[in-house]
C-alpha cells in the first residue's frame, strides 16, 4: 500500500481541508515555518497513533477554528497499490471490495477525526449504496440482514453476515444508488476492523532534524529501531516467534499446574485460590525485547547521543543499504521513509549520494520516501514530479505540484526562487537567454532607465555605453575580466530578475 493522498483539516496552519498529492519520491521546498515538517507529522499522528514521535494534543488545533468553536481536526489519507485481497473480519472473511469500502477510483481513504486533540475516531470514505432498502447493511445484526431478506433472495450461508450482505446487494445491483460516503469503523458488524486493516499499512518512521533526546528516549530515529520493526514484520519469522511463544505458553502451564497440584496435597484451600497468569502469544510484544539494539561506538555511546553530523552520516548509509536491500526483496512489507531536512550537516557530495538513495529506495513497489529540504542544490538533484511546493496563501496553505506546464520554461532554478527566494547569477542568466531566445528583449527594454557601463575593448581601452540594469548585470557575468564598471549589488540582481520574471509572466509567447 502506498500513500495516494493526504487530506488535512484543522491542524496547526491547516486551517480549511488541504489535499497533497504523493509519489515515490516527494519532495516538500518552501521558506521557513510555513508547513513542511507539519505534513510528516500529521502522517506520524496518523500511522504510529501517539507511540512515534508525534503526539496529537489541543495546541495543534488551529487558532482560527478553535476561536470559532470547531475543535475537531481530521487527517486522512487515500491509498492506492492495494493488495489483491484485504480481509477486515477474520471471523466472517470478506474484502473491502465486497463491502463497498473502495471510493470510486478503487483508491481506500482512511479517515481520522480528533475533536480537541483526543482520541481519534476512525471512518471509511467510499462509493457506497445509500438506496434505503439496502443502506447501512455493515452496522447491522444478524438478525437485522435477516429480516431484509425476501423470498426472490438465495443465500448461500445465513449465518454469516458479509453473506446475507452480498446476497441483499446482488437484489438491488441495478439500483444500488452509489454516493461516496463516510462510515464510521467502530460501528461496523465487524469490531475489529481497524485491528485488521492496520496489518496492512506500511510502517511510517520519521527521522526529525531537530529532535532533542533524552535518556529515556525510545529512539525512533535510530535506524536500528526501524531495522527491528520491519523484521518482525516478516510472516515466516511472526510464524517461528509465534511456536516459540506458544512452546513457552505450553510448558510454563505445565510447570504452573504441577505447582499447584503439589501444593493442593498440602493446602487445598489455598491452591483452590490461585491460578497461573500466563500472557498470550499474541499479546506478547517483540518489540520491546530488541529495544536496546542499535550503533554504538567503541565506548558504548548510542547513535542518538552522538553528534548531528555522525548521526545523519550513519542515516545516510543506512539509507544507501536500505536501497539495495529493498530491490532484492519485492515482496518487502510497506515502508515509508520521512526525513527533515537531509542536507542537516552534511558536506554536499554526503547529500548527493543521499538523493541517489531515496531515489532508488523510490523505486521499490513496496517503499515511499518524504523528505522537507532548504537546499537549493537538492532542488535540483530531484524531478518535477518529486516537487510540491509550500506556500502561505491569503486564507489557506497552499501545496503547488511543480509541473512543466505550470512554469513558462522547465526551470528547477524558477522552484529555488519560489520556494526560497534565492535570486543568483544562474537563474538571472536563465531568464535572460528566455527573453532573448524568444526575441523579448526588445519589447523589456522599452522605458528602461539607462546605465552606463564601460565596454572594455581587446586592446585594452574602454568605450562608454548605454545599459539597462539587466544588461548591466548580463554583461558583468559574462565578462568578468572586465573589472572597470562597479559591481552590482545583489538588491540589483533581485531587481532585475524580478522585472524579467513578471515581463515573463505579462508577455506568454
Amino acid at each position: 500500500m502506498k500513500i495516494q493522498k493526504i487530506r488535512m483539516e484543522n491542524f496547526r496552519g491547516y486551517e480549511k481541508e488541504t489535499t497533497i498529492n504523493f509519489c515515490g519520491l516527494t519532495a516538500f521546498v518552501g521558506k521557513n515555518d510555513v508547513g513542511k515538517s507539519t505534513i510528516l507529522e500529521a502522517l506520524d499522528i496518523f500511522f504510529n497513533e501517539g507511540k512515534g514521535p508525534i503526539k496529537i494534543d489541543k495546541d495543534d488545533i488551529n487558532k482560527h477554528c478553535k476561536n470559532n468553536d470547531n475543535t475537531e481536526t481530521k487527517i486522512s489519507i487515500a491509498f492506492s497499490d492495494l493488495p489483491s485481497t484485504l480481509t477486515i473480519d477474520v471471523s466472517n472473511p470478506t474484502t473491502l471490495k465486497d463491502e463497498f469500502l473502495l471510493r470510486s477510483d478503487g483508491t481506500l481513504e482512511i479517515i481520522k477525526k480528533y475533536n480537541n486533540g483526543g482520541k481519534e475516531k476512525i471512518f471509511v470514505k467510499a462509493n457506497h449504496p445509500t438506496n434505503p432498502k439496502c443502506a447501512d447493511l455493515l452496522l447491522k445484526k444478524n438478525t437485522d440482514l435477516k429480516r431484509l431478506l425476501t423470498d426472490e433472495m438465495v443465500c448461500q450461508d445465513k449465518t454469516k453476515n458479509a453473506e446475507l450482505r452480498k446476497t441483499i446487494w446482488n437484489y438491488y445491483s441495478n439500483d444500488l444508488q452509489l454516493k461516496e460516503i463516510e462510515i464510521e469503523l467502530a460501528k461496523m458488524d465487524a469490531k475489529d476492523s481497524w485491528e485488521q486493516l492496520k496489518k496492512y499499512m506500511p510502517l511510517y518512521a520519521l527521522f526529525q532534524s531537530d529532535r532533542k533526546n533524552s535518556d529515556g528516549d525510545s529512539e525512533v530515529q535510530d535506524p536500528m529501531k526501524i531495522a527491528v520493526q520491519e523484521i518482525l514484520k516478516d510472516p515466516t519469522l511472526k510464524e517461528n516467534l509465534d511456536t516459540v511463544a506458544k512452546k513457552v505458553e505450553e510448558k510454563l502451564t505445565e510447570v504452573s499446574n504441577k505447582t499447584l497440584e503439589k501444593l493442593r496435597e498440602m493446602n487445598p484451600e489455598i491452591a483452590n485460590s490461585l491460578k497461573p497468569v500466563i500472557p498470550s502469544p499474541e499479546s506478547l510484544k517483540w518489540n520491546d525485547v530488541f529495544k536496546s539494539v542499535t550503533i554504538s561506538g567503541d565506548e558504548d555511546i548510542p547513535i542518538n547521543k552522538r553528534g548531528s553530523g555522525v548521526k545523519r552520516l550513519v542515516l545516510l548509509n543506512f539509507f544507501r543499504a536500505e536501497a539495495e536491500r529493498r530491490q532484492r526483496e519485492d515482496n518487502a512489507q510497506g515502508l515509508i521513509y520521512a526525513i527533515e531536512e537531509p542536507e542537516t550537516s552534511q558536506h554536499p557530495e554526503h547529500q548527493r549520494k543521499l538523493i541517489e538513495a531515496f531515489k532508488e529506495l523510490a523505486k521499490s513497489a513496496s517503499t515511499q520516501v518524504i523528505i522537507t529540504t532548504h537546499s537549493p542544490a537538492i532542488v535540483k538533484m530531484l524531478d518535477f514530479d518529486n516537487l510540491r511546493l509550500v506556500k502561505s496563501g491569503n486564507t489557506c496553505k497552499e501545496i503547488i505540484n511543480v509541473e512543466r506546464r505550470n512554469l513558462p520554461y522547465p526551470s528547477l532554478n524558477e522552484v529555488n526562487y519560489l520556494a526560497f527566494g534565492e535570486s543568483n547569477e544562474e537563474y538571472h542568466n536563465e531568464l535572460y537567454g528566455f527573453m532573448e531566445e524568444r526575441k523579448l528583449l526588445p519589447k523589456f527594454k522599452e522605458g528602461k532607465c539607462p546605465m552606463a557601463y564601460n565596454h572594455l575593448k581587446p586592446d585594452g581601452n574602454t568605450i562608454s555605453e548605454q545599459k539597462t540594469l539587466t544588461e548591466y548585470i548580463r554583461h558583468q557575468i559574462h565578462h568578468p575580466e572586465n573589472k572597470t564598471n562597479t559591481r552590482y549589488t545583489f538588491e540589483q540582481l533581485q531587481q532585475s530578475i524580478e522585472e524579467m520574471r513578471d515581463f515573463i509572466k505579462n508577455n506568454p509567447v
